[in-house]
């Protein structure tokens, strides 16, 4: 297995880090601090430096300290044994750059999966209860950090489904229509919907036994939890999809079926969380979910992700939580990076578990302390 860690991290006008320097335990990192301090932002850095955009749906420009033009977020990382440095700058107008060992990434896909990273976050209830774009989201972001080719036929897939779009518009607008010019667009569709739609079946194959085994070791409890993969692929193929929706998507003036309508359901039992489950089961059920997908991605990738733990009190009892550090302070597990509002809390459990670990506090100042 090989091995990534963040050894050091630097944001420069990065939200309301205006200037901050961190240097990070290679396994439990503690960040705490009061609400507003700014302690989800060290996890929305570095999950900017894998994915190349923020955990929290912000926009580029929204990540830029209120009053500057620029930011800026440097990591020097160890990963499979060797030492490189990998820097994130923005600035309002221009296109964001990457540059690894100081040579700049030329397309932002290229970069996906270098520096892999789980986030288990508040915001992951929108997985339950949003629309289906969110649950493809999170699919499509968890198997392009491993799959390369997989991310490729997902870009050329939605760029082909916006001309298409752009097309059925054009003829609804100016009352004519081209078959063959459809047709292209469709051929392109077909070809990509197939590499997608099979990834996206064995990536949910692999993570239901995972999902499983998880929600046992957090809850305690039997009951069966799992996960089905929805798609019109499973009944027809996309070239029968598309024809036979032909005249619908001529008066709708967009591609109304596809592989860009996948869904994933989530189960208690026979029946959706969403409607049967308690909080409690709901928030077990999600950490369950991101530590699944931990599991496939490191299988993988043969190397840990980050694994990037905000606000875990606002999910689970300290029962629970003192399960899932048990669960995450071993050799399967790397680097893990946690944010609680209160220190005492996470260093007694820490103590009690004997974990290997690094207390930060960020003061309402901003400054930042090691405890």
């Amino acid at each position: 297995m090989e091995n990534l860690l963040v050894k050091q991290l630097e944001l420069t006008h990065f939200k309301n880090h205006r200037a901050s320097n961190w240097s990070f335990n290679p396994k439990v990192n503690i960040i705490s601090g009061n609400n507003g301090n700014g302690k989800t932002n060290v996890l929305d850095a570095l999950h900017f430096l894998s994915l190349t955009k923020s955990y929290l749906n912000l926009t580029d420009g929204q990540t830029i300290t209120h009053g500057e033009t620029m930011s800026l977020v440097k990591a020097h990382i160890e990963r499979k044994n060797s030492e490189h440095s990998v820097d994130l700058g923005l600035k309002k107008g221009q296109k964001k750059k990457i540059r690894v060992d100081g040579k700049e990434v030329e397309r932002l896909a290229d970069h996906i999966g270098y520096l892999p990273v789980v986030m288990i976050s508040p915001m992951d209830r929108d997985l339950i209860i949003d629309a289906a774009e969110v649950r493809r989201k999170w699919m499509d972001t968890t198997i392009s950090q491993s799959d390369s080719s997989y991310l490729r036929a997902l870009i050329q897939y939605n760029r082909a489904l916006s001309q298409r779009n752009t097309t059925l518009k054009y003829f609804a607008k100016n009352r004519t229509f081209d078959a063959e010019m459809l047709g292209l667009y469709n051929d392109q569709l077909v070809e990509y919907s197939a590499q997608i739609s099979k990834a996206r079946q064995a990536f949910v194959e692999e993570l239901a036994p995972l999902l499983q085994h998880y929600y046992e070791v957090l809850s305690g409890g039997k009951e069966e939890v799992g996960l089905t993969y929805k798609s019109q692929l499973l009944t027809a193929s996309m070239e029968e999809l598309l024809a036979s929706n032909l005249e619908k998507d001529r008066v709708l003036q967009y591609t109304s079926a596809g592989t860009h309508r996948d869904d994933l359901t989530f189960k208690l039992g026979e029946h959706p969380i969403k409607k049967v489950g308690s909080q409690g089961q709901q928030k077990s059920f999600l950490i369950a979910l991101k530590l699944a997908q931990f599991e496939v991605s490191k299988r993988h990738m043969n190397m840990p992700p980050l694994l990037l733990l905000d606000d875990i009190f606002d999910k689970l009892d300290e029962g629970r939580v003192a399960n899932l550090l048990q669960l995450v302070n071993t050799e399967e597990f790397g680097q893990i990076f946690i944010t609680d509002t209160h220190p005492e809390r996470m260093q007694q459990l820490s103590d009690n578990l004997k974990l290997n670990h690094t207390t930060f506090e960020i003061a309402d100042n901003g400054e930042v302390q090691t405890l």
